[in-house]
């Protein structure tokens, strides 16, 4: 694809430093007062990165979701997962864990006993996709996938590396199945490389910078780490040059918008304050069932 077609670049800006949960540290570039959300996107967190020291690690305990799905991906560190449906899992490094909230689930996402005990890298990011109203209230469900159950692919100069978290690249599909049509690509560049890479032209589409400085879209915009890159709806593809001589990385994260009214309250993300009344009643009623205590941790 020709630069000629490339999308320009909106708006660049860098992620808001919060607490989240028992109180660890992420980078989120949204929702906050920059940008509220990215349809069909409702959030990004970076977790970290941060050195925690033995038994200091945090999580998020037992909480509720509904309407939407979340995509965790980690970088470094090891989680442990469990939900109201029986289901747990372990997170490490490369892993991906996709949860369709759907009707409702309670979840927690703690670290490992194991990391709390040594303690050491935390990285890793957690992205929230919001489901068409035909899908808010399906099945609550599970996709896990091990980094090496992640596709991936390298350009022919050897200079372009991608993880295929969603949707296609580098002629490699994804291996996981989405409510929603989007991409979640995680490209590495090598010092001097270029991407042209194509996107569907009816997707809203972003960068985060997680590690180095590139320049993006049409005309070249300058971004580093934690910053998030809008691309926008003109053009057949976007562009990625490293100038610099260390690699660059970064998630590129692209979705067809659905155009719904959004209604949300902490946890719950449906279409109308009815509905999310409906759905604070359910949780309080304990509808969404709880994480059974005999679930152990290692």
């Amino acid at each position: 694809m020709s630069t000629t077609y490339a999308r320009p670049v909106t708006r660049v800006f860098t992620a808001a430093q919060t607490q989240e949960g028992a109180g660890f540290h992420v980078n989120r570039p949204f929702p906050t007062r920059m940008m509220m959300d990215f349809d069909p996107f409702l959030l990004l967190d970076e977790m970290g990165p941060m050195q925690v020291a033995p038994g200091d690690a945090k999580g998020a305990p037992d909480h509720p979701h509904r309407g939407f799905e979340t995509v965790t991906y980690l970088l470094a560190g090891e989680m442990e997962h469990r939900d109201s449906q029986g289901h747990a899992g372990k997170l490490t490094p490369g892993d991906v864990q996709w949860m369709t909230a759907g009707a409702g689930v309670i979840h927690s996402e703690e670290p490992s006993h194991a990391f709390q005990q040594r303690g050491g890298e935390m990285h890793g990011f957690q992205l929230w996709v919001n489901l068409p109203s035909a899908d808010k209230m399906m099945t609550p469900r599970y996709q896990e996938l091990p980094a090496s159950g992640i596709p991936t692919a390298t350009s022919g100069d050897g200079k372009v590396s991608v993880r295929v978290i969603g949707g296609e690249a580098l002629g490699t599909r994804a291996a996981i199945e989405t409510r929603t049509p989007i991409l979640y690509q995680h490209f590495t560049l090598q010092p001097q490389a270029l991407l042209d890479h194509p996107v569907p032209t009816d997707f809203n589409v972003f960068a985060y910078v997680i590690d180095g400085q590139g320049h993006f879209g049409a005309e070249g915009a300058a971004a580093k780490a934690h910053q998030m890159v809008v691309f926008g709806n003109e053009g057949e593809g976007v562009t990625v040059r490293n100038d610099g001589d260390t690699p660059l990385s970064f998630l590129l994260i692209g979705g067809k918008p659905l155009g719904e009214p959004v209604a949300r309250y902490g946890p719950f993300v449906m279409n109308t304050e009815s509905e999310i009344r409906q759905a604070i009643l359910d949780f309080q009623a304990g509808r969404m069932g709880h994480i059974p205590a005999s679930v152990s941790r290692t």
